[in-house]
């Protein structure tokens, strides 16, 4: 794109002067690089770097999405269209149209009606926009990126959101169904959600999402494919079935699960660190049980109690405390739920009623969320020994906004600036290096059994001024009699 400006000419200088240089008009001359003919309101604005014409056009060919013949609203423009809907959630349609078309000449807007555009959308279906995702995503960040990895490992998470609410129809309960609540039911159905994030970028590796009936570990074992020998592997108390944890130390990967205190575990060696091996069905672990206290800023004190079972068996490589520290990697999932649930999709409402409209709309959320996380990590690492967490998700998306109503940046010019104006406003607005602090825990919907007050923690967002860490050694009356391991004959 090239701006020019037009020269003023103002007379004389002097208070005259002055009044007329308040008065007078600059004109402003934009040239923009669009696809040609009707595909020209097909783009994302400098997005579509992330999705390329070429990429839209491959996932349309591979689930025969392609149009016929021509048309005035072809499949790529549909595609774009429906990214646009996630980038603007709180837009109609035709709104959405307009924002594609607000940057484009006046020969370049084609008029269209709500019925159309609703066409355009069946006619194109969820598939290419489930392609479209898979294709995007995966781990962004390079090894040597700061947070990334923990050892040779890349850190990565577990998790499942309920919290994405579609309407209120027929079609979709029968799909979804309702949350049961402790005074009834939800007012919406909702979707549930399980994807698998980076911790240290908030990228997406992999998602799936369905009706809540289904149980995250249902979910989570469809993502286990994703995983290999390089990934240490944070996962909740939800996920620390023996069936699950299995399969999970099947795929090759490590893992740092935190399991149920209730769970009864046999004590077969005492490790020097004071953790200890056990076994979880077939599979050897090394179990850490500590109590982590938390003093803040206003002089809120609180305990909790931690335990957690791990492959990576050897303490001399990765001690205990180390373990406890990287298991705080795994809220990372929480804020990249943050972003994409409220932040991008400002907490609102999905615009389909019927399970084929939610499935496209979904594919098109988690599209849109991960070329945003592309374009962030391409910006930070252009910057080495900066952390991916100090990079704002809220100035990208504002940022890629602006850039779609302006149809900026669609097409690279000759020469080519890997970082771009999101890259460069992200860089501008660097949060601070993270900070302890503790978060603010509440559920605010009355219907949620969640929703009950924690006597113990801040109710706002306070620092944290210092942190103990007490690892618990077994008890004496839990050993068992089971012959003992070498430490220095472990795995890594």
């Amino acid at each position: 794109m090239a701006d020019s400006v037009m020269p003023v000419r103002c007379g004389a200088s002097g208070r005259g002067a002055g009044a007329r240089l308040r008065s007078a008009v600059t004109t402003v001359v934009r040239s923009v690089t669009v696809a040609a003919g009707v595909f020209a309101p097909g783009h994302l604005g400098e997005l579509t770097r992330q999705v390329p014409f070429e990429l839209v056009d491959a996932v349309l060919e591979q689930t025969r999405a392609t149009e016929r013949r021509l048309r005035t609203l072809p499949s790529r423009v549909g595609v774009y269209f429906v990214l646009a809907l996630a980038l603007f959630p709180g837009l109609g349609a035709g709104k959405v149209w307009t924002s594609l078309l607000a940057g484009l000449g006046p020969g370049l807007r084609v008029s269209v009606s709500d019925k159309a555009l609703r066409d355009l959308r069946r006619r194109i279906g969820a598939a290419p926009m489930q392609a479209l995702f898979e294709v995007l995503a995966g781990p962004v960040a390079q090894p040597s990126t700061p947070g990334v990895r923990f050892g040779r490992y890349r850190t990565v998470a577990f998790d499942g959101c309920v919290s994405i609410k579609v309407p209120d129809t027929d079609r979709n309960r029968s799909w979804l169904g309702k949350l049961k609540a402790s005074l009834g039911v939800t007012g919406y159905p909702v979707v549930r959600l399980m994807t698998l994030v980076e911790t240290g970028t908030r990228a997406l590796l992999g998602a799936v999402f369905g009706p809540p009936s289904t149980g995250e570990i249902d979910y989570a074992r469809a993502l286990l494919p994703l995983l290999n020998k390089d990934m240490l592997v944070l996962t909740d108390r939800g996920f620390d079935a023996e069936a699950f944890l299995a399969d999970l130390a099947g795929t090759g990967a490590q893992f740092l699960a935190r399991i149920r205190s209730t769970r009864k575990l046999s004590v077969l060696t005492r490790l020097r660190d004071g953790s200890h091996l056990s076994r979880i069905g077939d599979l050897t672990v090394r179990i850490i049980t500590a109590d982590i206290t938390v003093t803040c800023a206003d002089g809120t004190r609180y305990t909790a109690n931690y335990r957690l079972a791990t492959t990576l068996l050897d303490p001399r490589r990765h001690p205990a405390r180390q373990l406890i520290g990287l298991y705080h990697e795994r809220w990372e999932h929480e804020i990249a739920y943050l972003a994409l649930r409220h932040t991008l999709g400002e907490g609102r409402v999905l615009r389909s009623t019927d399970p084929a409209g939610l499935a496209q709309e979904m594919w098109a959320l988690l599209t849109v969320y991960q070329a945003l996380r592309r374009a962030m990590v391409t910006a930070v690492e252009s910057q080495p020994g900066t952390d991916p967490d100090r990079a704002s998700f809220a100035t990208a998306l504002h940022t890629a906004r602006d850039l779609l109503t302006q149809a900026d940046g669609i097409i690279d010019a000759d020469t080519i600036d890997p970082v771009g104006q999101i890259g460069r406003a992200v860089l501008d607005a660097l949060h601070p290096p993270r900070r302890p602090r503790t978060s603010v825990r509440k559920v605010k919907s009355p219907l949620s059994r969640y929703n009950k007050k924690d006597p113990y923690r801040p109710e706002h967002s306070t620092p944290i001024t210092s942190l103990e860490v007490t690892i618990n050694e077994p008890d004496a009356d839990d050993a068992t009699r089971e012959p003992a391991c070498s430490t220095t004959a472990l795995g890594p």
